[in-house]
């Protein structure tokens, strides 16, 4: 079985891809994707893929969710490894094609099987703790999705406060971890009235989001997890984030929701809706401090790793609760890893 944090397998690669990607690294992006296009008509699947992934969410290109979906979906009828692994993810989430698990789950094998690593990451991080080696497809077949489906047990620390001690297992946890790494810049701030998210001193740590052309079935087998716990349909979440504090690294206290002092408040409550519920996940142990807190509820807390807390930012009404100040303190030793993910009154997609 592959060690689920550790990729072993080398991503495929194809001269044409080989040239946009030196194209890339010249910032001449507009002729990286002209030779990804070629490469594409010429039956180059790897190349078919890179644009596929591209154009799905406009990464250095023309956002054209339609076409980069045909792409993927005709890269992965030629068994194109990466291919195979998206599309288990876009299945997964229901992005761009009607959600399927069992599906989703089938192609991810045939992706680990196409030697896709991180798809066989996924994989091994998926395992009933008492799994036995087995190929791929065995592996795909066993994830227990009805497990993943159901909500978690919680404990109520307050009317909008709860604590969940078991959400997901801790080689998902590790696998998290491993996505984020490598992938973390500056920590951003939501600033409701410039509509703009910034770097700014209440936050000093560091996070990696996704997006659909990065997010794999693990995350959204957290997103459906989360769902059925809070409630919330997983067309209302915001896309994740995995944030990293380092030693005296934190956030100071601060709101999630839509601020009613944004002068375009009403406004942005239609085009995008409240900011209901936080969702964390924490990720590791190997760190003393770093607690959440909220300080108008007296409420310290600090979580474990695969436990989840979850807070109600906002009433039904969508006004502003301000009494769900909180703050993420800073490690005094280690390193914090959790995710966060922001779930919205409205949905964000069908």
């Amino acid at each position: 079985m592959t060690n689920p944090v550790v990729a072993t397998s080398q991503a495929p690669t194809s001269p044409g891809l080989e040239a946009a990607r030196a194209l890339d690294m010249a910032g001449r992006h507009g002729e990286a994707i002209e030779m990804l296009r070629g490469a594409s008509r010429q039956g180059d699947l790897h190349a078919m893929t890179e644009l596929g992934h591209r154009v799905l969410v406009g990464d250095r290109a023309p956002k054209a969710p339609p076409q980069g979906l045909r792409l993927i979906i005709e890269a992965a009828k030629g068994n194109e490894p990466r291919a195979l692994a998206r599309m288990a993810a876009l299945l997964a989430g229901g992005a761009y094609v009607k959600q399927d698990w069992a599906a989703a789950l089938q192609l991810l094998g045939q992706a680990a099987d196409a030697g896709d690593a991180s798809a066989r990451g996924q994989l091994a991080s998926l395992q009933p703790p008492d799994a036995t080696p087995a190929d791929w497809s065995t592996m795909a077949a066993r994830v227990p999705v009805r497990e993943w489906l159901q909500p978690a047990g919680n404990v109520q620390l307050h009317e909008n406060v709860r604590h969940i001690p078991a959400l997901v297992p801790l080689p998902v946890c590790e696998w998290l971890m491993s996505r984020g790494q490598g992938r973390l810049g500056p920590a951003l701030v939501y600033d409701s009235v410039s509509r703009s998210n910034m770097v700014h001193e209440m936050r000093t740590n560091t996070m990696a989001i996704f997006d659909y052309a990065a997010l794999d079935v693990v995350q959204f087998l957290v997103q459906a997890r989360m769902s059925r716990t809070c409630g919330y349909p997983m067309q209302h979440f915001e896309l994740p984030m995995v944030l990293h504090y380092d030693i005296g690294q934190q956030i100071t206290p601060h709101f999630d929701f839509i601020d009613a002092q944004a002068s375009d408040y009403a406004q942005q409550l239609h085009e995008q809706g409240q900011r209901m519920i936080t969702f964390l996940l924490y990720l590791n142990n190997a760190y003393e401090g770093g607690e959440t807190t909220f300080p108008e509820l007296g409420i310290v807390h600090r979580g474990s790793a695969g436990n989840g807390l979850y807070f109600i930012n906002a009433r039904p009404d969508l006004s502003p609760d301000r009494r769900m100040l909180h703050t993420g303190r800073p490690p005094t030793a280690g390193e914090k890893w959790i995710v966060t993910q922001f779930i919205l009154s409205k949905a964000l997609r069908p």
